[in-house]
């Protein structure tokens, strides 16, 4: 005997299977979202403020500035002047070299670093640009350990910086006050 409608084979399927047969999906009625949904995009960003994005900046960083090395990151700072001082904070640019895989290992190195960055980043602190220079061994280190490092070397470079302008002011505090005498030479 032939069927001859949807409702006839789900109303004979409930009767075998003891189920009662619904008209909504599961997933809407609980309010959830099926495992191949896309997740949501996240609310924490990395705000084009943080970011370095300009030649010249990645260029002056790279002659200027000085470096850190660490396990699998080089780090690049460099102060940023007053006169430049757009936004408060860390500005942060990544380079990853083709040397280090192909495209898709340089962008998956690229994303853990965003992340690592974005998770560690000081919130307010010294104007500064920095440049993330990864190492092959990135792609093997354990996200903790990339984030422990990215926040390391953010405080080592917070501390260098620091250092670096807290004796200058005091030099030109005490230049500033002395006088030459007279009788002695320079």
């Amino acid at each position: 005997m032939p069927l001859t409608s949807t409702v006839e084979t789900l109303s004979r399927l409930s009767q075998f299977d003891g189920m009662m047969v619904t008209a909504t999906p599961v997933s809407a009625m609980l309010g959830t979202r099926p495992d191949f949904a896309m997740p949501s995009k996240p609310t924490a960003r990395f705000p084009r403020a943080a970011r370095l994005l300009r030649h010249a900046d990645f260029d002056r960083v790279y002659k200027q500035g000085r470096r850190h090395f660490s396990t699998s990151i080089t780090v690049f700072y460099w102060p940023r002047p007053e006169a430049e001082t757009r936004a408060s904070g860390m500005r942060v640019g990544f380079t990853v070299g083709r040397a280090l895989g192909g495209a898709v290992q340089r962008n998956r190195m690229k994303r853990r670093l965003r992340e690592a960055v974005r998770m560690s980043r000081p919130v307010a602190g010294i104007a500064a640009d920095v440049v993330i220079n990864p190492k092959k061994s990135l792609l093997t280190t354990d996200f903790a350990a990339l984030q422990n490092e990215v926040s390391r070397a953010f405080a080592v470079v917070e501390q260098k910086l620091s250092q670096k302008s807290a004796p200058e002011a005091s030099q030109n505090r005490i230049a500033g006050s002395r006088k030459p005498e007279a009788g002695s030479r320079p």
